[in-house]
């Protein structure tokens, strides 16, 4: 029996996301067993045969052309972001094998540590692809209240979303926060499926985050740009921060996060406070980190 492909499975996700009437059909009489189009309907919108568009949904077809791809996505409602999933799907599939990839540097420019002391009292920290945190100002560090505790190996602001227990209580929209979380770890999947960072920290919380696997299963895909969130810090109280992320150059895909907020604001008089909070104010736990204002794990060049 063929494997189904991450490709079969982001089709049949997203096909039981679309209505009928979402694309000018009708729902027919009866009850549908199938939540939202039935293969054949899919397969119609994208001017393909069913008995081709099930073999592709079961992983039987793996080379579907460009046109296909573009059909289907226009027949599945998909926007830019997702419509550039699928092709990286599409172009994973047709693959015989994976190719190997080189392990990612976990190393930080010293010019962006410096940057990073020099957006202060700004919290600002910097994450790998999949999220790793691996420098961060004071500020930025103290921000995910609680993260300090963990060893620097274990920090990532994804698995501090779903399995930290001081998570929920940081942001009062935290399910629309943990969603945000999955679509863009599916967007880095779409391109890196086979890489060994990214399955280990998604298989990590598909076992231990009933509420992660939920929402991965929805293979709902976009990336983190610019926002405003709203924070409810035990140490300094609520504040909404506006925040920016970008890509460094020459990096594995490395990205400087920085938090902000208007001079002469309560949200500003919050983000200052936060980064002046006294070293005995954190966990007991990150009294025994460096005294060094940026914070960075030992690495070894990977």
């Amino acid at each position: 029996m063929t494997e189904q492909t991450e490709l079969g499975r982001f089709l049949r996700a997203r096909r039981s996301g679309v209505r009928p009437a979402d694309v000018g059909l009708p729902a027919g009489l009866g009850v549908r067993r199938t939540p939202g189009l039935r293969r054949e309907e899919l397969a119609t919108l994208a001017g393909v045969s069913v008995d081709y568009y099930t073999r592709l949904e079961r992983g039987k077809e793996t080379r579907p052309s460009p046109a296909v791809v573009e059909a289907l996505a226009n027949a599945l409602r998909l926007n830019d972001e997702e419509r550039d999933y699928l092709r990286d799907l599409a172009a994973q599939a047709a693959r015989r094998a994976p190719e190997p990839r080189p392990p990612v540097s976990r190393t930080v420019r010293a010019s962006v540590k410096q940057l990073l002391e020099t957006v202060r009292p700004s919290p600002a920290y910097v994450v790998s692809r999949t999220n790793d945190l691996l420098a961060a100002n004071p500020g930025g560090m103290r921000l995910m209240h609680g993260m300090q505790d963990w060893p620097a190996r274990q920090r990532n602001t994804i698995r501090y979303t779903f399995l930290h227990p001081a998570a929920r209580a940081l942001w009062p929209d935290w399910e629309q926060k943990a969603k945000g979380c999955v679509a863009q770890l599916r967007a880095v999947a779409g391109s890196d499926p086979d890489a060994p960072d990214l399955a280990a920290l998604i298989g990590e919380l598909v076992v231990k985050s009933p509420d992660f696997n939920r929402l991965w299963e929805r293979y709902e895909v976009r990336t983190i740009g610019d926002g405003a969130k709203t924070f409810l810090h035990p140490a300094v109280g609520t504040m909404t921060l506006t925040h920016e992320v970008l890509t460094l150059n020459r990096t594995d895909g490395q990205r400087l996060v920085v938090y902000m907020a208007p001079p002469g604001t309560a949200d500003h008089d919050a983000m200052t406070l936060l980064d002046l909070v006294a070293p005995a104010a954190d966990a007991p736990a990150a009294k025994a980190e460096p005294k060094a204002s940026v914070r960075e794990e030992p690495v070894s060049g990977q």
